[in-house]
């Protein structure tokens, strides 16, 4: 492996609470390579999504050091994108000007890259929709397309299918995995979810409760598309969940998650 794309160097982050400060991250090392997709999971209250915010540049109140080609990371910028559990849309814009945000669409080149994520994201005929009528899922697309609009170098996404039922979830894992297979985009996604974890990631870091240190970073040896249900998958999603010791203690989803 060459220089990674992004590296975290004993990171620590404290809160202060009007009970005294809280120890959020403690001693965090990792680094990601371009091109990879890493999965992040643990239960919570372990820090998972404050280090996904760290990494886009929205706290730098830590020490340690957190650096993006070599550059520490001072605050956010188009070379990081950010999705939000919740789709953030602006409810006065239609699909395709959320996705151009403040760019002209009248400009060739914004309404070519538009129109490419659009396809992409696969919203063709939903340009001129606006947010309150397309589904959760759709909407979740649109953000998606609208943070890849600059070409980052790193897509961050914390817990983006939370809100989703488990059918339109199970669909929008694809289409986030036909995106990072066809933009070869770095990403980084947090979640509760130990399955979603392993269908998605080439590694799956796993987070200690309070204060969130990595317990483990477990590689994902498995081919493309994955499935479920194979014994494969099921013996590796519970070699991830052995590595916590209070599984009672974990947020379960749909059963099978944390």
């Amino acid at each position: 492996m060459g220089e990674a794309l992004l590296t975290i160097s004993q990171l620590n982050k404290q809160f202060e609470t009007a009970a005294g400060p809280v120890q959020a991250l403690e001693d965090v090392n990792l680094q990601v390579q371009e091109g990879e997709f890493i999965t992040v999971i643990g239960p919570s209250g372990c820090g998972k999504s404050t280090l996904l915010r760290i990494v886009a540049g929205l706290d730098t109140l830590y020490s340690g050091s957190v650096s993006l080609e070599g550059e520490q990371i001072a605050g956010p910028g188009i070379d990081k994108g950010f999705i939000f559990q919740e789709h953030r849309l602006f409810p006065w814009l239609t699909v395709e000007k959320n996705i151009a945000s403040d760019l002209r669409l009248s400009k060739q080149e914004v309404r070519e890259k538009v129109d490419k994520l659009i396809g992409l994201v696969k919203l063709q005929g939903f340009e001129k929709a606006y947010p309150k009528e397309l589904s959760g899922g759709m909407a979740q697309r649109v953000s998606i397309a609208r943070a890849l609009l600059r070409n980052p170098k790193i897509l961050l996404l914390d817990e983006p299918f939370g809100a989703l039922d488990a059918f339109t979830r199970a669909h929008m894992q694809q289409v986030l995995l036909e995106i990072w297979k066809t933009n070869q985009t770095t990403m980084i996604l947090v979640t509760h979810d130990i399955d979603e974890a392993v269908f998605l990631g080439n590694r799956v870091v796993i987070l200690e409760p309070r204060p969130g240190k990595i317990r483990k970073i477990v590689p994902v040896d498995l081919p493309y598309p994955r499935k479920k249900t194979t014994v494969s998958f099921q013996e590796l999603r519970l070699k991830v969940l052995n590595y916590f010791e209070n599984v009672d203690e974990l947020e379960l989803v749909d059963g099978a998650g944390i």
